[in-house]
């Protein structure tokens, strides 16, 4: 999917999150260097169980709306830590308390905070003059038409790299579902051992 149509996606989960009061929302964009296994997080906490179900369902329905269903879902009926996969980004809705403990922005402090307007703003690409081909006068002699047998292998291939894109993407999505919990593992080892070093101080 082209990096505009992310972002637009991403800016769409925003104003729905917005749209049910969603608190302290933030928006990461991974760095691409890193092994993460999508493109942006998004952060926020609802204060109680009902509020941040209500944020993961508006999010999920405006989505859904636009065509765009979630690959994987996680920790909905405790609602402590909800975690919505849509591929190329994922949504974290916290209780207040989870989102303190479990801290992805300190996890992941290599990544970019983006506000609203860079989701909005658009990339200005130069258009670049064509360069005017010199056009040969024709002589008696006729180009031969383009054997059949050519074109048709390009058809072919070109109808091969279709093929094998859907299929590379669906095995993606399948590999990002088995991923995605990866990032709930590494913020809660990294929680016990700031809570063990804690208690090691006192």
């Amino acid at each position: 999917m082209k990096p505009a149509d992310v972002k637009q996606q991403v800016l769409m989960a925003v104003e729905a999150a917005h749209s049910k009061q969603a608190q302290n929302l933030t928006v990461l964009r991974l760095p691409e260097e890193s092994s993460a296994f999508t493109d942006y997080f998004l952060v926020c906490s609802g204060s109680n169980p009902r509020q941040v179900q209500a944020i993961c369902d508006e999010v999920e329905e405006t989505l859904s709306r636009a065509g765009f269903e979630p690959n994987h879902r996680e920790g909905y009926d405790q609602a402590e830590w909800v975690l919505l996969d849509y591929v190329d980004f994922v949504l974290h809705v916290f209780s207040e308390n989870a989102r303190k403990f479990y801290d992805l922005e300190r996890l992941w402090k290599s990544a970019k905070q983006l506000t609203e307007q860079d989701l909005k703003s658009k990339r200005a690409t130069a258009k670049k003059t064509p360069t005017p081909v010199p056009v040969k006068k024709a002589g008696r002699k006729t180009l031969p038409a383009k054997p059949a047998v050519r074109t048709g292998a390009k058809k072919a291939a070109k109808a091969g790299a279709r093929t094998a894109t859907k299929s590379a993407a669906r095995t993606g999505a399948k590999s990002a579902a088995k991923k995605v919990s990866t990032t709930r593992t590494q913020a809660k080892a990294a929680a016990s051992r700031s809570a063990k070093s804690k208690s090691k101080k006192g």
